[in-house]
């Protein structure tokens, strides 16, 4: 088993723990670390033996702590968790192994892919991360920039020589910098936070992998077609919902809005003037091309500074005027041209008088910022639900004395919707201000109209239901002075609308109007998370995966390039995956040329917190779009949707019976998980009910995160399995055995869910869960406790006969060798966690201050041990 984990990684903890457990004797003292080491090895004896004595004497001497120990205790482990994950993470960068888009050209050549067919796709690839401020991040902002600096420190740390005095020096430092600092923040982020920790991610990490991947692929392009990657290609997009997103977070405002696509434009402008005083040293030369020269005054004898020169006078004014709520003027930056054509001009002058060195180093690596990030950095989504907007042209329609929008039937509102498009006469007084929420509703559209939607990416409209829904918001933009086409995107969330996604789609296309309107281009948003907790993750799965199929069908009839937009968590309860999986395993056709996917919360930071952890995945997203253009996987066949759809519907009915039908079901989960808990921790500025009601208690209003979040943490994990477990445990015929292995070995999107689910299971604990019911669940609740948990351990049975294999991850051992090494860390949290739900929820502390703090460590510690929140 050992050799299962390399000589280094080992090294490496031991390093890290060894420097955390002399800072902590450093301030509580020798018995405080051998407090912290009895409780380890009772963990890990409780694990190793059949024995309750060992469980007891662990429960015993967590118990009895006083609440400023349970702080410090919980700290420990929580600590060491971390700095275990910083070190896996730096051990899987460093082998990760080669490219994978190199790989993928190997066999698209290998396979007689036509070349010009490779670089056409390539031209044309457009795959936007879109980030968000889901409050799945639990680690403060500060703790991640420390974090970071420790993974780079942990490169001179190796096994077999010892560390140098002033590399260990720093490392102590930064552990101590580490440890005396508070994990949990005292005050949720505001939404200008939240942005501010997107575009540190840019700034630290995407800003330096983007270039590094471009030039990747332009060498992998070069060496196997012989063809020269353009430098306007930009196959990698980055946007974000920071700011942006306002559907039931009463936080994002119009205000924030505007702040947050002003400081967007600051944070660019201030990188790009880092690169440009690099460039003013860097290009000295005088020789230059005639289109150059024609820049300059004839007497100039450094005519590419004289360039640089302006251009840093004009990104120095923008900055300063994006500190500022001053209209734009014409002496700025303002679009992707103002940057890129002064920028073209010097690297075409240095080309052309031999200087190809020069111009391909960091000036080439600054014309590849400019046409990703632009000069808004990232461009901004813009989300509301389809009930605020509904609620607005209500306010209109009775403004102008034409009824109740409302209570229009479908046709009524589509046509009165196309009658105003087709208009010009304006729909309202600019001066008109309606009631209610739906003011700042128009706010909001009105704020997008100033600059005529610059800086936006997209609208999207949460809980589409109807062809309506777009064409008001449509509407509703080109009224507030909108004049470009800016992609409306309908978000299909729950299952009946997954459902009729594809009809929406079909009802907006025979309208000649709006087909005009959007020029050949439809996006569509999936969204994972709600349709996994309106049907359970089986049937959401099987829905998302038939809508999209019937949305490609739907474009395709009307010549429509359809980009669908993956509303994706980390969590596979709310449809994570690795995102090659997740990319190859869509149906053939949907992924054209074109994705978008959110990457949310501690997601971005496990996979973009550091250039070459960027690299990696920046690659990975690419490659796999790229090979899902040109090798779509095979269609399902027809006896594998059958039996799907039948164990879709058994799964959906099993789910909603338990979750939707069982009075005692939200008890169970109120009373048994650390939900009320949950909603006190500080993670983000949205509400994590949709009615930002505290008395409010049905599923269906609370978020999809705390809802995941909450399992999680008990390690019960139901939202990823419940309802699978009773579709997989049907009476299925000796056939039925085989289409299943069938399914698997061949068709990615079924591949994927197993193991997906494999995954989840893995982490699950029936007895970990069985102690919160002993400690925290009613009596009268126990049995649907035991329920769940023996479901639970019939569904492992089922996944491991459906794999052929004896447990589970039995062909990743390396993944359960890790999963095992973390729990006499995670055990004792877990068991401090129900202790001090216990105290907070009966008052029994005597500093309930301090017990809450302690939980909300212990739930920090979980989430670092799972690698996800929600």
């Amino acid at each position: 088993m050992n050799d299962l984990i390399s000589k280094r990684l080992r090294h490496r903890v031991r390093t890290l723990s060894t420097i955390l457990g002399d800072r902590m004797t450093e301030q509580h003292g020798q018995p405080f670390l051998d407090k912290v080491e009895e409780i380890r090895l009772l963990a890990k004896a409780t694990r190793q033996s059949s024995d309750s004595g060992d469980y007891e004497k662990l429960k015993r001497v967590l118990t009895t702590l006083d609440d400023n120990n349970l702080i410090s205790i919980a700290r420990a482990f929580n600590q060491f968790l971390n700095l275990t994950n910083i070190a896996e993470q730096a051990e899987s960068t460093a082998t990760s192994g080669g490219s994978q888009l190199e790989d993928l050209f190997e066999r698209l050549i290998d396979q007689g892919i036509d070349k010009h067919e490779i670089l056409n796709i390539i031209n044309q690839m457009h795959c936007d991360l879109v980030l968000t401020a889901h409050p799945t991040e639990i680690t403060r902002r500060t703790l991640i920039q420390k974090y970071n600096r420790i993974a780079s420190a942990l490169e001179n740390v190796n096994e077999g020589t010892s560390l140098d005095p002033e590399d260990r020096i720093e490392l102590e430092r930064l552990i101590a910098e580490v440890w005396y600092t508070d994990e949990i923040r005292t005050e949720r982020p505001t939404p200008q936070d939240e942005a501010i920790w997107g575009y540190a991610v840019i700034e630290h990490s995407l800003w330096t992998a983007i270039p590094n991947l471009w030039m990747r692929l332009e060498d992998i392009v070069l060496r196997h077609t012989g063809e020269q990657l353009p430098l306007h290609v930009a196959p990698i997009k980055i946007s974000s919902w920071m700011g942006g997103d306002r559907d039931g977070n009463p936080n994002v405002t119009s205000i924030v809005t505007g702040e947050v696509l002003r400081l967007a434009r600051w944070m660019a402008a201030d990188l790009y003037l880092r690169d440009i005083e690099e460039l003013l040293a860097q290009l000295s030369m005088s020789n230059c091309n005639e289109a150059l020269q024609s820049q300059c005054p004839a007497d100039s004898s450094e005519p590419y500074r004289f360039v640089l020169r302006n251009l840093r006078e004009r990104l120095t004014l923008t900055r300063d005027w994006a500190e500022t709520d001053a209209p734009s003027h014409e002496d700025l930056i303002l679009t992707s041209s103002d940057l890129t054509v002064p920028l073209m001009t010097c690297y075409d002058s240095l080309q052309d008088c031999g200087m190809s060195i020069i111009a391909d180093g960091l000036l080439k690596e600054t014309l590849i910022r400019a046409h990703t990030f632009g000069v808004t950095l990232v461009e901004l989504d813009i989300r509301q639900s389809s009930d605020r907007h509904i609620e607005l042209l209500d306010a209109i329609t009775k403004y102008l004395e034409l009824g109740s929008y409302q209570s229009w039937s479908e046709k009524a509102r589509t046509d009165f919707l196309i009658q105003e498009l087709e208009s010009k006469r304006p729909l309202m007084p600019d001066t008109w201000v309606p009631e209610g929420e739906a003011a700042e509703t128009l706010k909001t559209f009105r704020l997008i109209g100033q600059n005529n939607g610059h800086g936006i990416a997209s609208y999207i409209i949460s809980m589409a239901k109807r062809p309506s829904d777009v064409l008001g918001v449509v509407l509703l933009l080109r009224k507030c002075g909108v004049t470009r086409v800016l992609p409306v995107v309908p978000l299909f969330e729950t299952l009946d609308d997954l459902e009729n996604a594809a009809w929406t789609l079909e009802r907006l296309l025979r309208t000649n109007w709006y087909r005009d309107h959007i020029g050949g281009s439809q996006q569509i948003m999936i969204g994972y998370s709600d349709s996994a907790k309106d049907a359970g993750q089986m049937a959401a799965a099987w829905a998302q995966y038939r809508a999209q199929e019937e949305l490609v069908t739907v474009a395709t009839k009307y010549s429509i390039d359809l980009t669908l937009f993956h509303g994706r968590g980390g969590a596979p309860g709310r449809g994570g995956a690795p995102a090659r999986q997740a990319i190859l395993s869509q149906p053939p056709g949907s992924v054209k040329n074109s994705i978008r996917v959110t990457e949310q919360g501690e997601m971005i930071r496990f996979k973009y917190g550091s250039p070459p952890l960027a690299l990696i995945n920046l690659d990975m997203v690419l490659s796999s779009a790229i090979e899902a253009s040109l090798l779509p996987p095979p269609k399902p066949r027809e006896n594998w949707r059958l039996l799907v759809q039948r164990l879709a519907d058994v799964a959906c009915e099993s789910y909603r019976n338990t979750v939707q039908s069982n009075r005692d079901f939200i008890d169970y989960f109120a009373d048994g998980t650390p939900e009320r808990e949950l909603a006190q921790l500080a993670l983000g500025s949205r509400p994590a009910r949709r009615s930002g009601s505290d008395t409010d208690r049905s599923i269906s209003e609370l978020r999809a995160i705390p809802w995941v979040f909450a399992w999680t943490q008990k390690r019960l994990m139901l939202p990823a399995w419940l309802g699978t477990d009773t579709a997989l445990d049907e009476e299925l015929s000796g056939k039925d055995w085989h289409v299943l292995r069938e399914m698997i070995e061949e068709w990615p999107f079924f591949q994927t869910q197993i193991n997906m689910l494999e995954m989840v299971l893995s982490k699950s604990d029936t007895e970990i869960a069985a102690r919160y019911d002993e400690s925290l669940v009613p009596d009268e609740l126990q049995d649907m406790g035991r329920d769940f948990r023996q479901r639970l351990t019939g569904l492992i049975g089922s996944v491991n006969r459906i794999k052929n294999q004896e447990e589970l991850l039995q062909n990743n051992p390396e993944i359960k060798h890790t999963l095992d090494l973390r729990h006499p860390y995670t055990d004792p949290l877990h068991l401090l966690q129900i202790e001090l739900i216990k105290r907070c929820r009966s008052a029994e502390s005597e500093n309930l201050e301090q017990a809450h703090k302690a939980l909300l460590v212990t739930i920090a510690g979980i989430a670092a041990s799972m690698r996800n929140t929600g």
